[in-house]
């Protein structure tokens, strides 16, 4: 019998939650399984036509027909060999590890822009499989919401028990650390790079480094090269208000 004070967590009927898990499963078993570029790039593709299209891909594109460029557009920019992302022209990028990543990030920003990444049980389930595959390092018992925005991936550790709110921002290119239990809140914006003030396209990495248990609070901003020590507050929160 639940006690008056409990409130049950928002979950899926029975079935829709072992078709999400199952769902789940299989895309981590897929990107464990090929790192290739190429691979890795048929299979977002392949998830993105049934998300956005409604049906397997497949079939050929009539490219003659004016009438129909609008869904050519969108057809051929669900497979991320056609997409370009800003982070693929930076200089210091990885070029191997950017590659290996470039169709993960893609389908990142694709999923939370369809209505199934508006789905908060199935989402943070997703991004934490997926994040296995992007970043450096991925704990257990993270919850990143949704509309999280990334840039190599490959750059950014997170700790156990992190949580991400929604719209954050985390621009790894110098490396950012999370360490176990901090909270990065929402629309929060996390640099590790600096731009020299007489020359917009010199770029010094600089890595940032978030405490154990550190609280980063909505709308903040953190430097590059910042060391937020464990358990610091960084912004405030409303019950810092006096």
């Amino acid at each position: 019998m639940r006690m008056p004070n409990q409130v049950s967590s928002p979950h899926p009927a029975p079935e829709a939650e072992e078709v999400y898990r199952r769902w789940i499963q299989f895309l981590d078993d897929e990107f464990t399984r090929h790192h290739s570029p190429e691979r890795r790039a048929e299979i977002v593709r392949d998830q993105l036509y049934q998300i956005y299209l409604g049906r397997p891909h497949g079939g050929k594109l009539n490219l003659t027909l004016t009438s129909e460029l609008p869904g050519n557009v969108v057809s051929l920019s669900l497979d991320p060999e056609n997409v370009t992302l800003e982070a693929g022209h930076f200089s210091d990028v990885d070029r191997q590890k950017f590659n290996e990543r470039k169709p993960l990030l893609w389908f990142w920003q694709m999923f939370d822009r369809s209505p199934v990444g508006l789905n908060h049980w199935l989402g943070l389930r997703f991004r934490c499989m997926l994040g296995r595959h992007l970043f450096a390092h991925m704990g257990t018992g993270v919850r990143i919401f949704h509309g999280i925005d990334l840039t190599y991936g490959y750059n950014l550790s997170i700790g156990d028990g992190v949580t991400i709110r929604q719209r954050a921002l985390l621009n790894d290119r110098g490396g950012i650390t999370i360490g176990k239990g901090a909270v990065i809140g929402s629309f929060a914006r996390v640099y590790s790079h600096t731009h020299s003030p007489n020359n917009y396209d010199e770029v010094t990495l600089v890595p940032t480094e978030i405490g154990p248990g550190a609280r980063i609070g909505s709308h903040a901003i953190v430097l590059a090269g910042t060391k937020v020590g464990a358990g610091e507050i960084v912004g405030t929160f409303p019950a810092d208000r006096v």
